[in-house]
């Protein structure tokens, strides 16, 4: 693995562009989110596949595509950032959390279920905390009943999982991820199962536009004992631009939302996640590092 490029600050969040040989490349990075040292909390965000063969019309990892990734291919990510701080007697953070959130649909991978593993056993870090964000790709069932076998045998409520359901409406879903995914009913139904204490699974709403979220249908069909809400801007990527669904906005703007302040008012725990605006005038989104690497240097 060739590293092409490193952007942001070490302190809040760094992001790397990696070849893998054979035109295949990789994006990923590590976060310290709000903490201040690695101690306190450790995030590594890895990719799954080397492009994405969905459509989501706000992210710009689906303007190319080379297939899954190997559990070797994760690992090599995972190695780097590790051994880049060189922790000579292991993992040691209050939260050591692994996403698999870059580029690709995890659920896509059946590598990623053996390469959460293989971090564990190398590493052995304390409170390693594994997360999945998925939109829930229609013919992945198998998947996800190992994915709740592994939760339940090994993680047992410390696991996090986040569908990226972005609307209560099924149109608007579609609109936004015209892909074959799991209906939100059958996403609720497979979360009660999934869930046995602990950390609750995430419905994750990229705001493009305060009518993506009907408070009442949310209730109707998830349980707030199983579900957590997390609201996050819809960034500036080339597709959300294209589009015209980019909705950059800080926490302290959240208030023009009259949505959030209904579901704080509700019964669903809500988690606001907006990152820096440096990430964005950097270019740190899913895909930008890479298609902005090959637009600056000329490369096909």
């Amino acid at each position: 693995m060739e590293i092409l490029e490193r952007r942001g600050d070490e302190n809040i969040a760094t992001a790397y562009l990696a070849d893998l040989g054979e035109e295949r490349y990789v994006e990923f990075v590590e976060s310290l989110g709000s903490a201040e040292s690695r101690k306190k909390k450790w995030v590594l965000i890895l990719s799954s596949l080397a492009g994405c063969p969905l459509d989501c019309r706000f992210c710009d990892a689906n303007r190319f595509y080379e297939g899954n990734l190997s559990k070797e291919e994760m690992m090599e990510q995972v190695d780097y950032l590790i051994e880049n701080h060189g922790p000579e007697n292991g993992i040691k953070s209050d939260k050591f959390k692994v996403q698999f959130a870059r580029i690709g649909d995890p659920a896509l991978n059946p590598a990623v279920l053996e390469t959460i593993e293989a971090i564990r056993e190398k590493y052995e870090p304390e409170n390693y905390m594994p997360c999945i964000s998925t939109i829930a790709p229609k013919g992945r069932d198998d998947w996800f009943q190992k994915l709740k076998k592994l939760n339940e045998e090994t993680y047992k409520g410390t696991f996090q999982l986040q569908f990226s359901i972005h609307s209560t409406s099924e149109e608007k879903r579609n609109d936004l991820m015209p892909n074959e995914k799991w209906s939100l009913e059958k996403i609720a139904d497979y979360g009660k199962e999934f869930y046995v204490g602990g950390r609750k699974v995430t419905l994750n709403f990229a705001l493009s536009d305060p009518e993506q979220i009907d408070t009442e249908k949310l209730e109707n069909i998830f349980d707030p004992e199983t579900f957590a809400v997390k609201i996050t801007p819809l960034n500036p990527t080339l597709n959300a631009e294209e589009n015209e669904l980019i909705n950059v906005f800080t926490e302290e703007e959240s208030y023009r939302y009259r949505i959030i302040e209904e579901i704080e008012e509700g019964p669903f725990d809500l988690h606001l996640s907006i990152g820096e605006l440096e990430e964005n005038e950097i270019k740190s989104n899913c895909g930008q590092i890479l298609l902005s690497h090959f637009d600056e240097y000329g490369e096909a």
